[in-house]
């Protein structure tokens, strides 16, 4: 398993806003080929129905423990809450209905990219698909629900040949209004 440098470039208690941004990224970045990942902490009956109504084949495993129920065993998640949802490789358009059912539970929706395009005006050049992602967390403040939080935050994972994220990280946050605080994660991917 590799990892990726998560940098956060917008914070926000409006999830509309935190959207809107997502969405704007997605406009610049290549997603031909974009899948998307959810990975997400469900506490309550209520979301674990709303989730499993846009992923009836959810993945998924008790909090404590596998052992104590998991989709690959059958079990039925609403007798194993809190549980921990590690969903991977969905179509794209799955993404906002996702976030849309998970009232307050905490969780990490991340966009498997094919690309960020080169910006000549801005002295970028193209980054693959091995380094372009884009993720929102929402009610958590990290990329794997440790932190809840009433705010939700877009991060961006641009890294080029050289290593370097910062001049694409900078930018990608002026797109979309916000700055980029130095606040990077590293994300399993």
């Amino acid at each position: 398993m590799s990892n990726s440098a998560a940098a956060a470039v917008l914070t926000t208690a409006d999830l509309p806003e935190a959207i809107r941004a997502v969405r704007a990224l997605l406009d610049i970045a290549d997603i031909g080929q974009g899948e998307v990942d959810f990975e997400a902490v469900i506490r309550s009956p209520d979301v674990l129905s709303q989730v499993r109504h846009v992923l009836p084949d959810l993945e998924w495993w008790a909090s404590v423990g596998k052992e104590h129920g998991s989709s690959e065993a059958g079990d039925n998640p609403a007798d194993c809450l809190p549980i921990q949802v590690f969903d991977w490789g969905r179509p794209l358009d799955l993404a906002e209905p996702f976030i849309a059912a998970l009232g307050s539970d905490p969780a990490a929706v991340r966009w498997d990219l094919d690309a960020w395009p080169a910006v000549p005006e801005a002295g970028l050049e193209a980054i693959s698909q091995k380094y372009a992602y884009l993720t929102l967390t929402v009610n958590s403040r990290d990329l794997y629900q440790d932190e809840p939080s009433q705010d939700h935050t877009v991060h961006v994972h641009a890294r080029n040949r050289n290593g370097d994220q910062t001049a694409r990280v900078h930018w990608l946050a002026n797109q979309v209004g916000g700055r980029f605080t130095g606040r990077v994660e590293s994300a399993y991917l």
